[in-house]
This record gives structure tokens, C-alpha cells and sequence, in this order.
């Protein structure tokens, strides 16, 4: 009998191509989970896929975008044609465009808040009866500090990503009698390819290290754990919170 947490389970991750995303891909992998990896980028996909397999998982790469109610219901199809049921959702895929109100465009706003929070729940209706079929799952929905605190610049993306805590409550409440939790995770700076522009920009870096009590980025592994632990037997009393990775910055 297998040891790893997530044995027999199976898990749709968005945004798998890169970053967080494909750090919770790796860490669901080394637990047993089997995967169908999201992203529009087919390239960085399969390699995402090549990384799982050649560590001994097992994982299926999907192009869509999941912003797109057709896409998401092909997407449906082709995943249950590969794997048959569902057991876990990662809704991570996410964008973020830096600018004052008064420059975005409307194609802009809606571009943001589509990928951030209407894949959510396009994700969720298409993915979540098979959790219920199988009265069992878990749903995590990625959030960020942003939706605690905020920074100039950051009005559609901090929008989005409260909404997206919203969802995840509600959900939570809704799906409880089912077997199913729903939860987010809300990382705050991380070193990964979204804040390239700060971690290249030396005076922004070092706004940002200042401002995280423990001193540094996070690394996307620490992300990965997280993941793990939620999707895990571990987790089955925790539904309907968010919990900040954050190394304190929403502390302050």
C-alpha cells in the first residue's frame, strides 16, 4: 500500500505551464497525484509534463484557455476521456497588468478579471460534479495579498482576486455536504516569471524586501507544500478559508 498522500488521486491544475502553478504541479506529482496540466502555452506545458515523468508521475498536458466557456467544456470532455473522475481542482491560472485606473482600457479590465475570477467558476462548473459523483474533493482557488492589502496600480488585479475569496466562501458552503472543501491560497511575493519586472527592477526589489518581515521572496516550492497539505486527508476540516503565504506582510 502506498504512503503518498495523494495516491489514486487526480488533480486539473490551471496555469501549470510556470511559476506556482507548476510548483504545486511538481508537489501534487511527488505524492501520487496524477495530473492534467492547464495552460494556454503548449510548449512550457510539456515540459512541465517531461519534468513529472521523468520523476516517475504521471501527467497530461492540456492547451486551453480557461477564461473561454467553450474551451473549459472541451477541456471537460478531454479530461474525462483520460482520466475519468475528478478528485482535485487547482484554479491558479491568473494574470496581472500594472497600471492606474485611469490608463486601463476596458478590453484590459475585463481581460484581467476574466482569467482571474470567470475561470474560476467555468472551472468549478465543469469540474465539480465529478467531485460530487464521487463524494469526495478539494477545490483550491489561488487569491493573493493583493485581496488583503493593496498597492498603486494593482486595481484590477486586487478586484479580481477578492472576488476570487468570495467564491471560494461561498463554494465552501455549498459543496460542505458533499465531501468537497474549497479554499484559497493567497501568496504574497514571490520569485516567479508575473514579478520578474520587480525582482529585475533594483530599487522596486528592494521596496519589496523591506516590506517582508522574514526578509525575503518566497520560493515557489514552499507554495507546492501548501497545495499538498490541502489536497491531502490532512486538511478534511478546513473549508471556506484563505490562508496568506506571505512571510508577513499582511501582518503589518
Amino acid at each position: 500500500m502506498s504512503d503518498k498522500k495523494l495516491d489514486g488521486k487526480t488533480a486539473v491544475i490551471t496555469g501549470a505551464s510556470k511559476g506556482l502553478g507548476r510548483a504545486m504541479a511538481l508537489a501534487l506529482a511527488a505524492e501520487g497525484g496524477r495530473l492534467a496540466l492547464v495552460s494556454r502555452n503548449l510548449e512550457q506545458l510539456n515540459q512541465t509534463a517531461s519534468v513529472v515523468k521523468s520523476a516517475g508521475g504521471e501527467a497530461r498536458a492540456f492547451q486551453a484557455d480557461v477564461s473561454r466557456e467553450d474551451q473549459v467544456q472541451r477541456l471537460e470532455r478531454e479530461i474525462g476521456e483520460a482520466f475519468g473522475g475528478v478528485h482535485i481542482l487547482i484554479n491558479n491560472a491568473g494574470i496581472n497588468i500594472r497600471k492606474a485606473i485611469t490608463e486601463f482600457t476596458l478590453e484590459e479590465w475585463t481581460r484581467v478579471n476574466d482569467t482571474n475570477l470567470t475561470s474560476v467558476f467555468l472551472m468549478c462548473r465543469a469540474f465539480v460534479p465529478k467531485m460530487k459523483a464521487g463524494k469526495w474533493g478539494r477545490v483550491i482557488n489561488l487569491g493573493s495579498t493583493m485581496a488583503h492589502t493593496s498597492l498603486p496600480g494593482r486595481s484590477a488585479y486586487s478586484a479580481s482576486k477578492t472576488a476570487v475569496l468570495g467564491i471560494t466562501r461561498a463554494l465552501a458552503l455549498e459543496l460542505a455536504a458533499g465531501g468537497i472543501t474549497v479554499n484559497a491560497i493567497s501568496p504574497g511575493p514571490f520569485a516567479t516569471e508575473m514579478n520578474t519586472p520587480l525582482l529585475q527592477n533594483p530599487e522596486l526589489n528592494q521596496f519589496f524586501i523591506s516590506r517582508i518581515p522574514l526578509g525575503r521572496w518566497g520560493r515557489v516550492e514552499e507554495v507546492g507544500q501548501l497545495a499538498v497539505f490541502l489536497c491531502s486527508e490532512d486538511s478534511g476540516f478546513i473549508t471556506g478559508t484563505d490562508i496568506l503565504i506571505d512571510g508577513g506582510w499582511c501582518a503589518q
